[in-house]
Order: structure tokens, then sequence, then C-alpha cells
């Protein structure tokens, strides 16, 4: 939970960066009414920032596994040049209705491709090398998807791994029951001793891993 002192320094920086743009606002305000977990959309700050990892890192394909209500993808989308494309995935069938029409009537609809189903059983039949990949699907696969996403990638491709810091819950001792957190933590020990990769934790809202396969 933010501390008054937190939720004024954010709103400082919401002051100091990018409009979102009255779209994405919409879409924001229409998750947070509309779905039960609406924290997990990536909001003004982190969206504002995937869209400049894209610019700066001018990928031509974007691999996104964990659509949610979309909003990171279109801001992913938003940094594309023209040619580039988003494929993301959500294992979630019921977030379809929701999240289809929000990404087909956005600015950046022709960059994105919008998949429902399991990435770890999609992904491995597509002939698509990625020079960038968003992970935020389940905490509890996160090696899994992490492996897979990796032998789809170009070298010196990246990885932006989402709520690697668990609302500070990686300092705790998860109960034995809590497969969210050992998932998180597993993927965090994992990830410190790959040799294969570059990595660096940014403690933005829950926390980013950026990863450089070498």
């Amino acid at each position: 939970m933010m501390n008054t002192y937190d939720e004024s320094l954010e709103q400082y920086i919401l002051e100091h960066i990018d409009d979102e743009g009255d779209y994405l606002h919409a879409l924001y305000r229409d998750t947070h009414v509309k779905l039960l977990r609406p924290r997990m959309a990536s909001g003004h700050l982190q969206g504002r920032m995937l869209k400049m990892f894209v610019e700066m890192i001018r990928p031509k394909h974007i691999l996104e596994i964990g659509t949610y209500s979309g909003y990171s993808a279109i801001c992913l989308a938003e940094g594309l040049k023209e040619g580039g494309m988003l494929h993301t995935f959500e294992i979630n069938d019921e977030q379809e209705d929701f999240t289809r029409p929000w990404l087909e009537n956005s600015p950046v609809a022709d960059k994105i491709k919008f998949y429902i189903g399991d990435a770890l059983q999609l992904l491995p039949s597509m002939d698509i090398t990625f020079d960038l990949a968003f992970v935020d699907g389940d905490k509890r696969n996160y090696i899994e998807y992490y492996e897979l996403v990796l032998s789809k990638l170009s070298d010196g491709g990246y990885i932006i791994a989402d709520n690697t810091l668990w609302d500070g819950h990686v300092l705790e001792e998860p109960k034995s029951n809590d497969y969210q957190t050992i998932g998180i933590k597993n993927f965090n020990d994992y990830i410190a001793l790959d040799k294969r990769v570059e990595k660096v934790i940014l403690p933005l809202r829950d926390g980013l891993t950026i990863i450089r396969k070498k």
C-alpha cells in the first residue's frame, strides 16, 4: 500500500511525463469499472515506459504474454514502426468480450494480433522470431514462459517481465500454497544465475525485470 508521500510523488511523475491520451484513459477507467482485478492493467506510467522501450529497441515483432484488458498491448503497439507487429496472448477466454473491442477500435489496431489461448501451447508452432517480449502471465509459469520466449528471441533481444517484486512479498517466506509468490521468487532466483542473459530489476510499480539475451 502506498503512503501519502509515494502517492504524491507518483502524481508529480504523472504530471511531468507524456499524457496517456484519451483512448487509454478511457480504457483504464473501463477496466476499473468492469473487471475484477483492475490493478493488473499497466497504467499511465508503466504504459509510457513500455512505449519508450519499444521506440528504443525498435523491434519488428513483439510478443506479449498476458493481454488482460489490452492497455499494455496498445502501449507496446504505439511504439512500433510501420510494418511492426505485436502478438499478444490471453489465456482467459472470458476476457475476450471486454478486450477484443478495445484492441480492434484502437488507433494501433493494425499492429496487433490478439490470440486467445495458452502461449505455452500456441507459441512453439509459430515461425516468428521476436525482438522484444513482455511477460505478464501466470506467475506460476514464469520460468516456463521465459525458456520458451528465450528460444523464440533474437540475439540481443529483450524480455520485460512484470510483477517481479510482487508487492514486496519476494522478501517474505511464502506459505506452501502461495504458488504465485513461490513462482515469482523461483523465477527471480533462476534469472539471477542465468549466464545467457544480462538482467536488471527496476522498482517501478510492482517490479519490472529487464532481460537482454546475449
